[in-house]
């Protein structure tokens, strides 16, 4: 995928051009329908998404806590925590997202892996997490 598009989705926009590069080759893209349910309470998270286009709802116990956009993540506080997720996201319109796994993120450099998750602590911090990790 082409790195450009990585860096604009606000995760991937402060690593070097280097670290985009290497991410995208491990980047896939998807498409996805409206109504498609893209995570479930109480899965593992195995994959980090960032929504390049379209929109989703979260879900908790059927309740919306959060609609989502382009730029915004779903997943990432799965790289840090490990814990099963707390809620659904269902796509609202038809999505092209970019798609993550930990494997993929496992097989950067030690320096990759720290800064992106230094990002995510940082986001975390100022209140900017996933709803749904």
């Amino acid at each position: 995928m082409d790195e450009n598009r990585l860096k604009a989705i606000p995760l991937f926009s402060q690593l070097s051009d280097a670290e985009a590069h290497r991410l995208s080759a491990f980047a896939t893209e998807t498409s996805l329908a409206e109504g498609q349910i893209m995570m479930k309470q109480g899965d593992y998270s195995t994959e980090l998404i960032a929504i390049e286009e379209g929109t989703a709802d979260v879900l908790r116990d059927g309740q919306r806590i959060a609609s989502l956009g382009p730029g915004d993540l779903i997943g990432e506080m799965g790289l840090l925590s490990r814990e099963p997720r707390n809620a659904d996201v269902v796509a609202t319109s038809p999505m092209r997202v970019i798609k993550l796994t930990h494997w993929e993120i496992r097989r950067m450099s030690e320096d990759t892996i720290e800064r992106i998750q230094q990002i995510i602590r940082e986001r975390q911090q100022a209140g900017v997490g996933d709803p749904a990790h």
